[in-house]
């Protein structure tokens, strides 16, 4: 499911701005002008599929579709659709079932997390309640299925083993890593379940239904995963970054609110040998951060903003996107590929 860290305002979500930086030749054009009809047929299907006979039903569902996104998951699709037969209405059924599994899974999230806001508007559980909000992500869930159901079985076989990761990935997340279990690297397999599945599905659905050669499945999907990965150490750093116009968030939401992120796990493991990094740890510790002014609390944000951790993680963000980039080695040299690789360089060099 949707990792903590997305939640993100609105601004510079707009999906068009994102094509518009991967798109740069006039051959590129036409890819792009396909991407940018199928988000348009997108919206619509989106919309459609959001309409239930109860008004309840219907205006929660809408909430958070209303509050905007930047539909990453849709455009890779419609991307590596371009390998086969094209933005065919059959990937833009596929992208729609992809974004209201993402969308549905936003909602279980911020349930889980006790989240305040997404999307920068209040989230749905504050609204209205935990029990309408994890209802509306399962109506969303099952218009999802019903979607995908009418692009054959491995559509919906695909889809199943993303929601079984999604789950799992939560599930792992909630319970913490097992006794002797590497901190860090229980904390990547998380990311790849919340977060790389979903893209990493959503590039594959791309090849799948546009009926690309088979061979191009795996590296677009493991491209994917990798650099859903990145995207989520990247958001680890913005969460640290001060407020600004583009993020509308206060600095270090999620440390504040105890949730774990990569500075923070190797600021401890640092801390076994850095008396440093042990007193920066203790003095970020959630019950000793209630206990501390707001102003005190924005100083050791800065503080952990500034140590080499961040930097680190910022260094092990660009290390995915990189792999992600090699994992797209088999595929034809051209503007799929090129796009695929701006792309990568687009999320880890973006400060929202």
């Amino acid at each position: 499911m949707a990792s903590k860290s997305a939640r993100r305002s609105p601004s510079s979500s707009s999906p068009f701005s994102l094509a518009e930086r991967l798109f740069s030749t006039g051959d590129d054009r036409r890819a792009a002008k396909a991407v940018e009809d199928g988000i348009v047929r997108l919206e619509d299907q989106l919309l459609a599929e959001t309409v239930f006979h109860d008004g309840m039903a219907e205006v929660s569902a809408r909430y958070l579709l209303d509050a905007g996104g930047k539909r990453v998951r849709p455009l890779l699709a419609f991307l590596t659709a371009q390998l086969g037969e094209g933005v065919t209405d059959d990937v833009v059924t596929a992208a729609t079932s992809i974004e209201l599994i993402h969308l549905a899974s936003l909602y279980h999230d911020d349930v889980m997390d006790e989240a305040e806001q997404r999307r920068g508007v209040p989230t749905a559980h504050t609204v209205w309640s935990n029990s309408i909000a994890i209802l509306t992500g399962d109506l969303l869930f099952a218009r999802a299925s019903k979607l995908l159901s009418i692009l054959g079985e491995r559509a919906i076989r695909l889809q199943a083993d993303t929601f079984e990761r999604l789950c799992l990935g939560q599930l792992h997340e909630t319970v913490g890593p097992r006794a002797g279990e590497n901190e860090v690297t229980h904390y990547l397999q998380v990311l790849a379940d919340k977060t790389g599945s979903l893209i990493a599905a959503s590039a594959q659905l791309g090849i799948l239904v546009s009926r690309a050669p088979s061979e191009y499945e795996q590296p677009v999907f493991d491209f994917g995963e990798k650099i859903g990965i990145a995207f989520q150490l990247v958001d680890d750093v913005i969460d640290l970054a001060p407020p600004s116009d583009a993020t509308g968030k206060t600095a270090g939401t999620d440390i504040r609110a105890g949730v774990v992120t990569l500075p923070l796990l190797y600021l401890r493991r640092d801390a076994a040998t850095d008396p440093a990094a042990a007193d920066l740890l203790a003095r970020l510790d959630p019950e000793a951060i209630a206990s501390t002014p707001p102003a005190q609390v924005d100083a050791l944000i800065a503080e952990l903003r500034a140590h080499p951790v961040t930097l680190e993680t910022q260094v092990e963000s660009r290390r995915w996107a990189a792999d992600a980039v090699a994992a797209l080695d088999p595929l034809p040299d051209g503007t799929v590929k090129k796009t695929l690789i701006r792309f990568a360089a687009t999320m880890v060099e973006r400060s929202a």
